[in-house]
């Protein structure tokens, strides 16, 4: 078994036409590295975005959308190298700024399309002025509130228990 494989079903990710469509991202050290930040609660980003991608690509496959670009953009969309919450003013205005910064990393990290870029720059409306145009990224603008919703909350649960072992 591949190490990204591996790597996903660390997170409990197990859906073999999930896994083949991200696995080459999952295997990029650009991407491994956002398992060092935390996103929300105690979740890191890569969690948070493993989670936003998967329930992505069940809900676009569902609508019969492009699964694809949901699923491979919604891993992206928070592809920022430092943790948010430290107090440096670098990581001032976050919300508004981090999607332009995980469009250019992903940049260069992989090939982008038109979609996957409106997909990550858009993710934040209506926090940033621009909504989405493509229905896909409408999909991972709502999970995404889903996800870092749930993983906001579970800090007020008695026992909350990390998507690892979910």
């Amino acid at each position: 078994m591949w190490l990204g494989r591996k790597y996903a079903e660390a997170f409990n990710v197990k859906d073999a036409e999930y896994l083949s469509i991200v696995e080459d991202l999952l295997i990029l050290e650009g991407v491994k590295q956002m398992d060092k930040h935390i996103q929300h609660s105690d979740i890191t980003t890569l969690e948070h975005t493993l989670c936003v991608s998967f329930i992505a690509f069940c809900v676009c496959k569902k609508l019969g959308l492009d699964y694809r670009a949901a699923a491979r953009a919604g891993l992206l969309h928070d592809l920022v190298y430092y943790d948010w919450h430290e107090a440096d003013p670098a990581h001032k205005y976050h919300g508004y700024r981090h999607p332009l910064f995980a469009v250019q990393n992903a940049r260069a990290l992989t090939e982008l399309s038109e979609k996957d870029v409106d997909i990550i720059i858009r993710h934040m409306w209506p926090l940033t002025p621009m909504p989405p145009r493509y229905k896909e990224a409408w999909v991972v603008n709502f999970v995404d509130k889903y996800c870092a919703t749930k993983e906001t909350l579970r800090k007020y649960k008695k026992n909350p228990v990390n998507y690892r072992n979910e």
